[in-house]
C-alpha cells in the first residue's frame, strides 16, 4: 500500500467535493454557506482517502454547492422528467440524487463545459461510490437531460459526426 495521494484535476476535485458537501446537507441538513465553510476549513487542501484535494477549484466548488441548494426544486423537476413513471426523485439514493442535481445544475448553468465532460465527470464520481447499476442510471438521466437542455450542442456534435 502506498502512502502517496493521487492528485486530481482542480475541477474534478471541485465536483467530487461538491457532491460530498451536498450529500452532507441532504443527510444532516444545514445551509450551503456553513457547509462550504466547513469544507474549506477542514477538508479541502489536504489529502483525504488517498486523494489530494490541495488543488481544488474552490470557486467552482462554492458555485456548485450554492447553485444546487438555491435551485433544488427546479433541478428535481428536471430530473423527475427524465425518470420513468414508476421512479420518483425521492426514491433515489441520497448520494445518487445529489450527484444528479449537481450534474443537472452544470448542464443548465455551465454552458462552457461540454455535455460529455459533465456526464463523464459525474459518472466517474458515481463509480467511486457505487458498484452496482447507479453509475449507468446517472449516465442515462444526465444524457436525457443533456438532450433536452443542450439541443444546439447535440446538433453541432451530430454535424461533426457526419463530416468525413
Amino acid at each position: 500500500m502506498t502512502t502517496e495521494s493521487a492528485e486530481i484535476r482542480p475541477r474534478t476535485a471541485a465536483r467530487l467535493c461538491a457532491v460530498q458537501a451536498l450529500y452532507q446537507i441532504e443527510i444532516r441538513g444545514g445551509a450551503a454557506e456553513s457547509t462550504i465553510a466547513e469544507f474549506l476549513e477542514h477538508r479541502l487542501g489536504e489529502p483525504i482517502g488517498g486523494i489530494d484535494y490541495s488543488n481544488t477549484d474552490i470557486a467552482m466548488f462554492g458555485r456548485l454547492v450554492r447553485g444546487v441548494c438555491c435551485n433544488c426544486a427546479q433541478l428535481d423537476s428536471l430530473i423527475a422528467g427524465a425518470l420513468t413513471e414508476e421512479w420518483k426523485v425521492a426514491r433515489l439514493n441520497h448520494l445518487l440524487r445529489v450527484a444528479l442535481r449537481a450534474g443537472a445544475y452544470e448542464l443548465l448553468h455551465a454552458p462552457d463545459v461540454p455535455l460529455r465532460v459533465v456526464i463523464n465527470e459525474y459518472v466517474d464520481i458515481a463509480h467511486g461510490f457505487f458498484e452496482g447499476r447507479e453509475p449507468g442510471l446517472l449516465n442515462g438521466i444526465l444524457d436525457r437531460l443533456g438532450h433536452l437542455l443542450r439541443t444546439a450542442e447535440q446538433e453541432q456534435q451530430g454535424e461533426r459526426a457526419d463530416t468525413p
